[in-house]
């Protein structure tokens, strides 16, 4: 069943724990995150990048997420979204196509160019029903710095710009940096959580933290508890996608031609990360 991304962030921010947005690339990551939802009884979102839908195609990403759900996991809550779209070119191509919700990344524009283009992009989107996220401050990639940052504060989210930030945009869940980095990116030594603290006094729409898949299960619950509603996953469940892949080669002295066999090793790899996630998001330790 599908639901609108910020009804299922709402529900969550309400009942004091976090969903798992967790990007897909082919059909055995959709399905292993349908299991894992199925089997941990747990709303989850399936979202997908730029980047994947020029590998396989918007369209065949997009309905493939649809049409899994629709006839696999049909008791199954979840929400679509589309993960970190850079130019309007891109959002504008998954609202014509139904995606109903969206990212509008501007955190590596100038402030007020940001606030300019995420609310264009909520514009466009309300008018077909669908919900926005924006992002306001910058979590930063391996590739975008030539050292380890020392100086966190630059890249962090401020609390009172947040408030401009989403009265001026309109947007319906807010990204924020407090500290956190993408892949691998080596973090501040500790989240900024009173700076988290203060933009959940300023900001009353669900937060959502992207680049904590590395993240262990006490500082999870310390941003929950704080208010944060969302985290993204990704390279967590490729690392246990891909290393099932290079298991399952190792394990053969001939080339194991039975790709269905591969892959559904590596789809049972990533649905027990799916879960281990699901669970540590909603404060279950193992």
């Amino acid at each position: 069943m599908i639901k609108k991304v910020s009804e299922i962030l709402y529900d969550a921010r309400k009942e004091g724990y976090a969903v798992g947005a967790f990007n897909v690339i082919n059909i055995e990551m959709i399905q292993a995150v349908f299991t894992a939802s199925q089997e941990t009884k747990t709303p989850v979102i399936l979202q997908f990048t730029e980047s994947t839908m020029k590998y396989v195609g918007g369209k065949t990403i997009f309905h493939t997420i649809e049409n899994i759900a629709k006839w696999y996991y049909p008791d199954v809550c979840f929400g679509i979204h589309l993960d970190h779209g850079k130019s309007i070119e891109i959002v504008q191509e998954c609202l014509e196509m139904g995606v109903p919700s969206v990212m509008f990344d501007g955190s590596r524009r100038e402030y007020e160019e940001n606030v300019s283009l995420t609310k264009h992009v909520v514009e466009m989107s309300h008018s077909k029903n669908a919900c926005v996220q924006g992002e306001l401050g910058s979590v930063p990639y391996k590739s975008e710095v030539s050292s380890d940052i020392e100086t966190w504060d630059a890249y962090m989210t401020n609390p009172d710009q947040a408030i401009d930030f989403v009265q001026r945009t309109g947007i319906d869940t807010l990204a924020v940096a407090i500290g956190n980095a993408h892949g691998m990116m080596k973090e501040r030594f500790e989240p900024d959580y009173n700076r988290l603290s203060e933009i959940v006094q300023r900001v009353s729409l669900p937060l959502v933290i992207h680049g904590a898949s590395d993240w262990d299960i006490s500082r999870v619950q310390e941003v929950v508890s704080r208010g944060v509603s969302c985290f993204n996953v990704d390279t967590s469940s490729r690392v246990a996608f891909a290393q099932s892949l290079s298991k399952t080669f190792k394990a053969s002295e001939e080339i194991e031609i039975d790709i269905r066999k591969v892959l559904g090793n590596a789809r049972g790899a990533m649905k027990e990360a799916v879960k281990e996630k699901i669970q540590m998001f909603r404060g279950i330790s193992k």
